[in-house]
């Protein structure tokens, strides 16, 4: 579902910025970090080694990083390892425990639950810094009350709006719907539902609006493993998928995949849809002029798509977690890397002074607006047993195959049996 933009130009001058900031170009072969101490203040006198798997769109900036911190810590070695981003979250469960594997890996929020159940996340100790960052992003790394990760960048969907099409987004889907349809192309609204596999990820906004989480939460947002979508408020929706599916209004089709609807789109052959930052770049190169908006609220209530985070996680069997730990909070929680980061793989960034400061792009302003409606995709580990059962139902209330209430009842069964 994510896709990611390369900027060429951007990375270059971002990281010819932080070169200037570190005072030499030098790569960094050795660095060195605090002494044994849980402070997050730099000792410069520590020794030994720190790895750090990486992908290659984001191995300049966080190779950036490296060569500050070895400007002022040249006792520690420092290794970069370019990985894969799709095979890092199973070789890193699959290494640590052996006590191979990385000290630090970038990573997905939603990998937490399983790094949690295999024991190979150590806590990261952000101290007074977590105040710099949005709370979304910090609570989506936050599992038992303890942070096991360094957040760097958020993303969801929201509204995309062709504005040679609407002058607007409304605050309802009836609206947007009697808006999108007097704008006489060929549908009023399009959305990726994955085909016949189902995207319950995508609908999400739309589900939370008529009051039914995936999992019901805490007071202080985190995940319970009680099941929030049953009960009347998701039957409602699952009847609401039924009345807009295939074989009702047909604003959803199990005939949409990921491509086929972003085509439509960039075709002009609807004025909205609900996507990622991820597709923009396909609209603006076939030459459509759009703008993000809030998901309309279907059900009564706010609509709260999901949030995903991107982050740095510490491997608990880290030789140097000290060490380790202030690299993170110290040389890579900065507005100039974070700023970085954002230039080589543009997605929202977490730390709220680089947030403000690319809010000026409207695009991003309204991904950010979307964000703060969201709500984390929960991390813990039995949300790995929801996403099957969730996508199978709504494809089948979708595409008609099945009436919303037998097929959303029956979701319910297989998730009490499969979570116990």
């Amino acid at each position: 579902m994510r896709k990611t933009l390369i900027r060429t130009a951007a990375v270059a001058a971002a990281l010819t910025f932080l070169a200037a900031c570190s005072g030499n170009e030098t790569p960094a072969a050795e660095t060195t970090s605090p002494a044994a101490t849980e402070t997050t203040e730099p000792a410069g006198g520590a020794t030994g080694a720190l790895t750090i798997w990486v992908d290659e769109n984001r191995k300049p900036a966080v190779q950036a990083a490296v060569d500050i911190y070895n400007k002022t810590n040249p006792g520690v070695t420092v290794e970069l390892v370019q990985k894969n981003f799709e095979d890092i979250r199973a070789d890193f469960l699959a290494q640590v425990p052996t006590g191979e594997g990385p000290d630090i890996t970038i990573g997905a929020h939603d990998w937490l639950g399983s790094f949690i159940v295999n024991g190979v996340a150590e806590p990261v100790d952000l101290g007074d810094k977590v105040s710099e960052f949005e709370s979304v992003a910090t609570q989506a790394f936050t599992y038992d009350g303890q942070m096991y990760g360094l957040p760097y960048a958020l993303e969801t969907v929201a509204i995309v709006r062709n504005t040679a099409l609407a002058d607007s987004t409304p605050a309802t889907w009836d609206e947007l719907i009697a808006k999108g349809t007097e704008a006489k192309t060929k549908y009023p609204f399009v959305i990726n539902t994955n085909g016949t596999t189902g995207d319950a990820y995508t609908y999400y906004g739309l589900q939370t609006s008529f009051g039914a989480p995936v999992f019901v939460q805490n007071a202080d947002g985190s995940y319970t493993n009680e099941i929030g979508m049953g009960g009347d408020a998701g039957l409602a929706f699952a009847t609401f998928l039924g009345e807009n599916g295939m074989k009702g209004s047909g604003h959803f089709s199990t005939d949409w995949t990921y491509d086929v609807a972003n085509q439509e789109f960039a075709d002009g052959n609807a004025p909205y849809t609900i996507a990622g930052p991820w597709a923009i770049q396909t609209f603006k190169d076939a030459g459509i002029d759009v703008a993000v908006d809030p998901i309309p609220s279907a059900g009564g209530e706010t609509a709260a798509p999901f949030v995903g985070v991107q982050g740095f996680y510490l491997s608990a069997q880290s030789e140097n977690k000290l060490v380790a730990n202030d690299f993170l909070v110290n040389y890579v929680a900065t507005a100039d890397v974070i700023k970085a980061l954002y230039d080589a793989d543009p997605r929202l960034p977490a730390m709220t002074v680089v947030a403000d400061q690319v809010a000026s792009d409207p695009i991003v302003a309204g991904y950010l607006a979307a964000s703060k409606n969201g709500a984390p995709m929960p991390s813990i580990p039995e949300m790995g047993d929801v996403w099957e059962h969730w996508n199978a139902a709504e494809s089948s209330i979708i595409s008609g195959a099945a009436t919303p209430e037998a097929a959303w009842t029956k979701m319910l069964t297989d998730l009490e049996a499969a979570i116990g």
